[in-house]
Parts: C-alpha cells; sequence; structure tokens
C-alpha cells in the first residue's frame, strides 16, 4: 500500500522509473546468469588439450572443446579444427571466432548502461514537471499554501530520489558487466596466445625430429 501511495504521489514519470529499474534488474540477472554458466578454468583447460593434442587426439581435443561451455572454449576449438584441416594461419580462425563470441558477451550490456544514463534525466523531468505544477497551482489558487504546492512538491522530490536509488546499482551493476567482460577477453587472448604457441612448439619439434 505505501509502494502504491507513493507511485501516485510521484506522477507518472514514476512509472516509467519502475519500469527501467525492472528491466535493469532483468538484464543484470541475464548477464550474470550467463557469465556463471560460461565461466570455465582456462588453466584446466589448456592443460588437459595439451595433454590430448600430445598424444594426436584431435578429435579428442575437439569433443572437449565442444562440450565445454563458454567463448574460451570455442576459440580453442577454431584454432584446433583449423590445424587438423591444415591451416597455416591458425591466429585467423581464432580471430573469426572471437568476432562472433564477443558480441555474444557484451549483448544487452549497453543497454543497461543507457538506463543507467536517463535514469537520473528521467528523475530531473520529473522534478521540472512538479516545479511546474507548483507555479500552475500558485497561479490557480493566487497565493503561496502549503495545500496548493505540496502535492506538486511530493512529486519532483520523490522522482529525483527514485531516479538516484535506481542509478547507482544501476551503473555498479553495468561497470561489473563490463568488468566480467574485459575479464573474459583477457582469458580469450591468453588462452588463444597458449594454442598458437603450443602448436609452433609442436611445429619446431617435429622440423627437428626430421632432420
Amino acid at each position: 500500500m505505501v509502494f502504491l501511495e507513493l507511485m501516485k504521489k510521484g506522477g507518472p514519470v514514476m512509472w516509467i522509473i519502475l519500469f527501467c529499474s525492472l528491466l535493469s534488474l532483468f538484464i543484470f540477472l541475464v548477464k550474470v546468469f550467463q557469465f556463471h554458466r560460461e565461466e570455465v578454468g582456462v588453466r584446466e583447460l589448456l592443460r588437459g588439450l595439451f595433454n590430448v593434442l600430445k598424444r594426436n587426439g584431435i578429435v579428442e581435443a575437439l569433443t572437449l572443446c565442444d562440450n565445454t561451455p563458454g567463448p574460451v572454449a570455442k576459440l580453442l576449438g577454431a584454432g584446433i579444427h583449423a590445424h587438423q584441416l591444415g591451416d597455416e594461419n591458425i591466429r585467423s580462425a581464432i580471430d573469426e571466432a572471437a568476432l562472433e563470441e564477443l558480441p555474444k558477451l557484451e549483448r544487452h550490456i549497453r543497454l543497461l548502461g543507457t538506463m543507467a544514463y536517463i535514469m537520473p534525466l528521467l528523475g530531473l523531468l520529473g522534478t521540472v514537471l512538479g516545479m511546474l505544477g507548483v507555479f500552475e497551482s500558485i497561479s490557480a489558487s493566487g497565493n503561496f499554501t502549503t495545500e496548493a504546492v505540496g502535492k506538486p512538491i511530493w512529486e519532483a522530490l520523490l522522482t529525483t530520489a527514485a531516479a538516484l536509488t535506481v542509478t547507482i546499482p544501476c551503473h555498479v551493476g553495468y561497470n561489473y558487466l563490463v568488468g566480467r567482460v574485459e575479464s573474459m577477453v583477457l582469458d580469450m587472448e591468453k588462452a588463444a596466445l597458449e594454442l598458437t604457441g603450443f602448436f609452433e612448439r609442436q611445429k619446431n619439434a617435429s622440423g627437428k625430429e626430421e632432420k
């Protein structure tokens, strides 16, 4: 009941703020669940792949990548598949896979940042509308009374407070997700370098054996 009363006193802008806050919360929870599901131990994955590849188990390595969630496994799988096909430029295959995986990581995060940006503007809009209501009430009643300006001022203060209350966690959530994406991109880059370095060492070792 108190919540509904505040929403009514805050005016129509409060409902817009409520919708944006629910949308932001939904985006944040979806991305956190996605990152949690796709998070893998990169070092352990690489160690397992290298052990398999040393035995020439290309198919087994590809199966391991397919069964492992996350963009790191997709990049490693693309590199191993390119090596299996005899492609000399393994890095290009990995980069192509990265171009497919990065948009999946960044999807909807920009929208959350937009919500965090426009929320204070919505609060400011509510404040301006409330102040307009104050002047309208004064001009209608002819004098400055508590009854005349009480409701518009309530509307102005409530929308500002609601917008700021939602903006703060939105910014925190946005920065958290951006940090997670940067961390996963760094893992992808490290894994790509490790894989290309492994194949280079294998190639050099086989060349020495032939000599």
